[in-house]
């Protein structure tokens, strides 16, 4: 089952990213074109926050059921100093987080706003934050964990 979480896992993250820079470029692009927000603007706002809590959801089942964040709460003292299984149990899962929290709180207030170009520029402040934070603390293959793929099979 870990492995199907995993796989799972790392295919909708790409789902997120590109959700996340394709509501960015929307709201970007209708902010300094001054454009109406309209229903494509709001249908990318609602699938990217909808992508982002289904790879909340997966990523609360890896953190219960896999190995390097079992080994890290049981190991605390020792686990927190060895840098792959520390950015796995606390410093992953605690940012993304709150790029989760970014996003929906973003989604939210955009949602109430009357003015098109408010609704456009809290889009593009809180999923700015959002995605500089997700794109930090992804495993991509070029960071601390090379061994990470870019797109995780289910095997």
């Amino acid at each position: 089952m870990y492995i199907y979480l995993l796989s799972a896992h790392s295919i909708i993250r790409w789902f997120v990213v590109i959700g996340v820079i394709y509501t960015l470029f929307r709201a970007y692009s209708g902010l300094f074109s001054e454009r109406s927000y309209g229903k494509n603007d709001d249908i990318a706002r609602k699938y990217t926050v909808i992508s982002a809590h289904i790879q909340f959801v997966l990523g609360i089942l890896l953190y219960f059921f896999g190995p390097l964040t079992k080994y890290f709460m049981s190991n605390f003292s020792t686990a927190v100093k060895v840098k792959e299984i520390r950015f796995y149990g606390m410093e992953h899962s605690v940012v993304m987080l709150l790029a989760i929290i970014l996003l929906t709180i973003g989604s939210a207030i955009s949602k109430k706003k009357t003015e098109d170009s408010a609704k456009f520029k809290t889009l593009a402040i809180w999923f700015t934050i959002a995605l500089i934070l997700i794109l930090l603390m992804t495993p991509w293959p070029f960071s601390m964990f090379s061994e990470r793929p870019l797109f995780r099979l289910f095997y």
